[in-house]
């Protein structure tokens, strides 16, 4: 059996201590109860992709995010839109009370 010559590892790569950094920069644990489907599709992808669980669940958690991204962008495709109909207020929310006054909301009716 070969000799290991320690003077040798001190030089080598250490995951052991990449991950100091990594988790002291100031991130929360959370933990979650998944359905065994969902677990199973993420520690088949963290095989897959060579990527720990976590990194799976933090990259899908912020591809979630993203929709309030798109809203703005379908917001933007009809912005020259809003305010073009002919008849109505510019801004209706700087007149609510009276707006709702004219429509009776908030009267007491008869019984």
């Amino acid at each position: 059996m070969p000799k290991i010559q320690w003077t040798n590892l001190s030089s080598a790569f250490c995951l052991a201590d990449m991950a100091l950094p990594y988790y002291n920069a100031r991130m929360k644990t959370l933990t979650v109860r998944l359905p065994e489907a969902v677990m199973a599709q993420i520690e088949a992808e963290s095989r897959g992709r060579k990527l720990s669980k976590s990194d799976v669940v933090r990259e899908r958690l912020s591809v979630a995010a993203g929709p309030s991204r798109r809203r703005h962008v379908l917001l933007d495709a009809i912005a020259d839109l809003v305010g073009s109909v002919a008849g109505l207020p510019a801004d209706l929310s700087a007149r609510k009370k009276a707006y709702l006054k004219t429509t009776g909301y908030g009267q007491k009716r008869g019984r």
